[in-house]
Parts: C-alpha cells; sequence; structure tokens
C-alpha cells in the first residue's frame, strides 16, 4: 500500500498513473487523517506543501518520497531534509523513474526493530533509571529480541555505573569508531559489555579523559556514530532503548525523531511540572508520539492525573516511591526486582508498545 499526502492536482494525477503502472494500492489522506496509514503503508508519498504538517505531527519513518513539479528547487531539498525522505523525484518527468521505486519491494521488515527514547524532565527525574529498568525488563521476555541499551547522555555517571557492570570489559562510546556511517551489528553486540545473555549496553565513559586548556573533555556519541549504533541493531530487530539528554543537541535531536515512542519522566512535584513543560515542548517537536511517567514521592499531594493535565500529554505509567532502590543500586546495581514499582512502569512502557493497555496508577 502506497499512502499519498500529495496535495497538488498535477503531482496527484501523475501519481495515480505511476501507482497503477507499479501495481500497488494507493491510498490517499491528509496529513490530519493518515496516523494510521502512515504506520501501515509501505511507501508514503509526499509534496513540498505538506512536509512540514508531517514533520511536526507524525513520528519520522523510513521509505517516504517526495514529488515535486519540475526540477527540484531548494524549497524541495529542504523540505526533503526535513523529513528524511529517501528520494526527491520531479513528475512527469521522471514517472518511470517512480514506477521503478514503487514497484520494488518496499515493505518493512518484519524484524525492524524498536526504539525507545526515555527523558528526564529535570535533574534526578529518574530517566535513567527507567531506560535501564526498560532494557532489562525487555531483554528477560520469553522469545523477545535481544535489547540493547544506549547512554545518550553524556554528562551522566554511565549506564555500566547504574547497572553495576562498570568493571565489566567491553567497548564504551569512547573507543567505538565508524567507518562509512555504519556498523556490522555482530560486531557491535559482541564488542559490548552484557548484563545477563540478552541486554547489551554502549554507555558513556564513567570518568572524563582529562582536562585540556579548553575545559573537560567528554568522550560521547555523535551524530554519525548514534545513528549507526541504532541503524545496525534495528536491522536485527532488537529493541533500542535510549537514555537520552533532556537538553537540546544534534544526538538527542535524532534519537527523538528516530524513537517509536518517546518516555517524559516526571517527579510528582510542582517544579518538576513546570520543567517539564518545557522539556515536553521540545520533545514534541521531534516527536508526538509522547507519553509521560510520573514518578512518585509526591510531597504536595500531586496526583499523576495533576501531573497529566499539566503536561497535557498521555499517561503511560506512575509509580509509587520505593525508599530501597536507592540502596539497591548503591550495592550491586540496579536489577529487575520482584513486583518493584519500578519494574511494574517498565512493563507498561512496554506494554504501549505491544498495543497492551496502559497503567494508570498513582504517583504517591
Amino acid at each position: 500500500m502506497v499512502l499519498s499526502l500529495v496535495g497538488a492536482p498535477a503531482l496527484l494525477g501523475s501519481l495515480r498513473r505511476v501507482v497503477a503502472a507499479a501495481d500497488r494500492l494507493l491510498v490517499e489522506s491528509t496529513v490530519a487523517g493518515a496516523r494510521q496509514s502512515w504506520d501501515q503503508s509501505s511507501a508514503v508519498v509526499v509534496d513540498t506543501n505538506v512536509a512540514a504538517a508531517c514533520r511536526a505531527q507524525l513520528p519520522r519513518r523510513s521509505r517516504v518520497i517526495l514529488l515535486c513539479d519540475g526540477q527540484p528547487a531548494l524549497a524541495d531539498w529542504k523540505a526533503a531534509a526535513l523529513i528524511g525522505a529517501e528520494h526527491v523525484v520531479s513528475l512527469p518527468q521522471d514517472e518511470d523513474m517512480l514506477v521503478t521505486i514503487l514497484g520494488e519491494r518496499m515493505d518493512r521488515p518484519a524484524d525492524e526493530g524498536t526504539v525507545v527514547a526515555v527523558v528526564g524532565a529535570c535533574g534526578g527525574a529518574g530517566a535513567s533509571t527507567l531506560a535501564a529498568s526498560v532494557a532489562l525488563e525487555s531483554a528477560g521476555r520469553a522469545e523477545a529480541p535481544a535489547t540493547l541499551l544506549v547512554d545518550a547522555d553524556q554528562f551522566g555517571s554511565g549506564l555500566d555505573v547504574l547497572l553495576g557492570i562498570e568493571n565489566h570489559p567491553g567497548l564504551r562510546w569512547s573507543g567505538l569508531t565508524v567507518e562509512g556511517g555504519r556498523i556490522s551489528a555482530v560486531a557491535l553486540r559482541d564488542a559490548l559489555p552484557d548484563c545477563g545473555a540478552r541486554l547489551r549496553v554502549l554507555s558513556c565513559d564513567s570518568s572524563p579523559a582529562g582536562r585540556e586548556s579548553h575545559g573537560l573533555e567528554l568522550h560521547g556519541p555523535t551524530p554519525t556514530s548514534i545513528r549507526a549504533v541504532i541503524d545496525a541493531a534495528s536491522r536485527e530487530g532488537e529493541v533500542v532503548v535510549c537514555d537520552v539528554s533532556r537538553f537540546p543537541s544534534p544526538v538527542s535531536d535524532y534519537v527523538l525523531d528516530r524513537a517509536d515512542l518517546a518516555v517524559l519522566v516526571v517527579p510528582a512535584t510542582l517544579r518538576s511540572c513546570v520543567a517539564g513543560q518545557k522539556v515536553a515542548a521540545w520533545v514534541s517537536r521531534h516527536n508526538p508520539n509522547l507519553g509521560v511517567v510520573v514518578r512518585g514521592p509526591a510531597p504536595g499531594g500531586l496526583t499523576a492525573a495533576d501531573v497529566m493535565e499539566s503536561l497535557q500529554l498521555p499517561l503511560l505509567a506512575s509509580m509509587r516511591a520505593d525508599r530501597t532502590l536507592s540502596r539497591a543500586v548503591e550495592l550491586r546495581g540496579l536489577r529487575a526486582r520482584g513486583r518493584s514499582p519500578l519494574r511494574a512502569a517498565a512493563r507498561s512502557v512496554l506494554g504501549v508498545l505491544d498495543g497492551r493497555p496502559r497503567g494508570n496508577g498513582r504517583a504517591a
């Protein structure tokens, strides 16, 4: 099925001829009505006029084709870059080329991986802890794909420290070399430290490399390396869980663009809600699939419903305070623990990705 979000009559007429020649089914829609078809289509065809609306209202996806009337102008190339279009096709000149593109097998691989981005509303919100818990829970599910936990916040302590595997041998971001924008999924998996049989962790280094005259040198992902890592794991059908900095950057922006689900972790306090509104505004510009996880305690009595209303975001899960968690992490690193509030929240997040009902508890 080919989804058309083309409004220009001349382009639409040419597209209809091409789709018929390629023996494909054409579904015509508007951006506002395209959410379900957007995910289910083997290819999406847009024109320059709707690119900005697609970028604002729909998640980033592969196999997008941008049509233009005549030779592409600068505005057309900018629109293509905005939505990550793989082809820019001039009509009616390039109808034959478009028949070839659409005639190829363009269905998304059944084993294409899932990407989850977890962001904190403020410092100490617990985003790293939730991201690691989601990864642990994903890796522990029977017959589930392998899981990769990616540290995309170079100012954190390092996810290997959180999990208690900082002394495990294996690759960190500082040792990763990406040539030509691609990396072998098998080589990457074999090089990374593990946390159990089905979870690999790519962490930022737990200490800076040294002090230079211009400041502190930190090792973390670059836009090229984060793209290569996520692409490699996705090609293998893995679940990729990313701990993302709450500060905008090319790396954070890319992860949010790529994610199937973005999760905002918000403590149940007034100040966290205010900070969360700012972070949510940034995240939602990159990914409309954004939900909130509310974390207790709630010293002022705020409930998950209060936080959800403040942020105007759907509630993915809420969890009460767990006073034993900090000590457990200090002693042996984060682990999946029985019926803990954190583990229940992680299951709720994964349940959203699976299409199962979402959690609906209270923050305090």
